[in-house]
């Protein structure tokens, strides 16, 4: 089914429509053009908790823009795939880039640069934002500016449960987005593969099977690893910390574009579990744990050339502080 017009209207498709929207907002500061890109009762999902309507985006947009006045978000990949004739959901891999020139939530200005990626999955309507689920590597944002990350990890609030809903049962079918076209199933069927076999059934051994030699792996804090190996060690540094984990995934979109290399197919996912494992944020806990993801996979001939993987640190370390009791 053809993706009609209006569903991305004036522009010439879903990739220029996010593109544009978001320079319009971000770049050219038209805070104010939300309320019209968004629903009144948008639903965004973040890393801490769900939101619902489009005056918090207003807020928090205001906020961040003004906390970073030279931020620029630069559009590194747009993976969309059409929801029936008017409704397109995208993966929007961003990089932001700036310093820090006023005072931020974080403390005041440090005049130190800093780069984060993030990752929004968007569902549009008739050009109109419904839901949003987007994680942002915030932990680098506070590490390169030079503050504490448990100290600002205290100062967030974070609510009880993220407010995702029901795991689908089946993403391949229909993800959170609605249900979605039989395109590039074996791509897709190659990502969920990976997920449960290696993510979830702990088969690192068989990381080869689905990757490529020369695979690279981006994850949080600007971390790269090349080769099978690395990606094993890329995937211990997520799982190791919460050893009872399970990954689902919420949602899946693929797309071909030579601009992009190829084949990409975009995946959100959950993960839970407890922080029994390495201490790798500090003192564990035993207590519950849910970590908001996206990934990007670029493919070629088939197997996975490459891996952008984004989770919001700061989040995973605002719900161990809290399980500790820890005090702002």
């Amino acid at each position: 089914m053809a993706l009609l017009e209006k569903a991305y209207a004036p522009y010439t498709g879903p990739e220029e429509f996010i593109r544009e929207w978001t320079d319009r907002i971000w770049v050219r500061r038209g805070i104010g053009l939300i309320r019209e890109n968004y629903a009144a009762d948008a639903v965004v999902h973040g890393a801490y908790g769900t939101t619902v309507g489009v005056e918090p985006v207003v807020r928090g947009t205001l906020e961040r823009i003004s906390a970073f006045p030279d931020r620029v978000g630069q559009a590194e990949d747009v993976v969309w795939e059409a929801r029936g004739d008017d409704a397109f959901v995208s993966s929007h891999l961003i990089l932001s880039t700036g310093s820090h020139s006023r005072t931020s939530r974080y403390g005041p200005p440090s005049d130190r640069p800093f780069a984060s990626r993030a990752i929004a999955t968007c569902l549009y309507r008739g050009g109109v934002m419904e839901e949003e689920w987007v994680v942002r590597d915030e932990y680098a944002i506070v590490q390169e500016l030079g503050f504490d990350p448990e100290q600002a990890a205290r100062e967030l609030a974070f609510t009880e449960g993220l407010g995702l809903g029901d795991v689908p049962a089946a993403p391949l079918a229909a993800g959170v987005s609605g249900p979605r076209p039989d395109a590039h199933r074996a791509e897709c069927e190659h990502v969920l593969g990976l997920i449960e076999e290696v993510w979830n059934g702990r088969r690192l051994d068989l990381v080869a099977d689905y990757t490529e030699r020369d695979v690279l792996c981006q994850t949080p804090r600007h971390s790269e690893a090349t080769r099978p190996d690395g990606y094993q060690e890329a995937l211990l540094d997520l799982l190791a910390p919460f050893p009872d984990c399970r990954i689902e995934v919420l949602d899946l979109a693929a797309q071909h574009a030579d601009r992009h290399g190829g084949l990409r197919v975009a995946a959100l996912w959950l993960l839970s579990g407890t922080y029994q494992g390495i201490p790798r944020y500090g003192r564990t806990t035993g207590g519950p744990v849910e970590v908001l993801g996206a990934s990007q996979f670029l493919f070629h001939q088939g197997r996975i050339v490459r891996e952008t993987r984004i989770y919001d640190e700061l989040a995973v370390l605002t719900q161990i502080v809290r399980a500790r009791g820890d005090q702002p």
